[in-house]
């Protein structure tokens, strides 16, 4: 009997090694929580004090927005925001790895930072086109989309749950470009709701 536990729990530190080696597991949940909170308080500082409203169509989008100085500060915000998520994420992610002994750059790290780039530059390029056509409508659905499908791309990598998230980003993203009118509140679901849920899901499962 005694021998049957050592080997079961040999097999399971091998299959822990094997997964440690072929998979990113230094993905935080705080920081999921701290992105989603940063994406709420985004949205609540673009319509209730720049007075956005996602259900004008674009051409009564600079006007809403009170010209292309408004505009220019929605776009300054989203970037800022960007930013700072990244930062987040990488922060806490590189002091998961170095309290768990692990190296935050290495094979699989690289080829899981490539699979969710390549449709987020994708979705970034196309967004950049459609901004410059004015077409401001389409911004919030198309991220959400794309961001969804990086999600998705990398969740091989990493957490599986991760997937879900990626769907939920994809089906909101539909969902806004269905009805433009949408866009912002489904932007906030998935960027704010979805990534809180999600990180708080992570934090008690993986690390507490």
């Amino acid at each position: 009997m005694k021998e049957q536990k050592e080997y079961l729990q040999d097999i399971a530190e091998i299959k822990s090694l094997m997964e440690r080696s072929t998979r990113f597991l230094s993905l935080s949940g705080i920081s999921g929580i701290l992105i989603g909170i940063y994406a709420l308080l985004g949205v609540g500082i673009v319509h209730f004090l720049m007075g956005f409203d996602s259900r004008l169509n674009s051409t009564e989008d600079l006007d809403g927005l009170k010209g292309n100085r408004d505009l220019s500060a929605v776009v300054l915000l989203a970037t800022v925001i960007l930013v700072l998520s990244l930062s987040t994420g990488y922060w806490f992610s590189y002091q998961k790895a170095m309290s768990a002994g692990q190296k935050m750059w290495n094979s699989t790290s690289r080829t899981m930072m490539w699979h969710f780039m390549v449709p987020l530059a994708m979705g970034g390029c196309m967004m950049l086109l459609l901004l410059s056509k004015g077409m401001y409508e389409w911004l919030a659905p198309l991220s959400l989309l794309f961001y969804g499908l990086g999600l998705y791309s990398v969740s091989k990598f990493t957490f599986s749950e991760l997937r879900g998230l990626g769907w939920l980003e994809m089906g909101l993203g539909l969902v806004g470009l269905c009805f433009p009118s949408t866009g912002l509140w489904c932007w906030a679901l998935g960027f704010g709701v979805g990534h809180i849920v999600y990180g708080y899901f992570i934090h008690h499962k993986y690390e507490k």
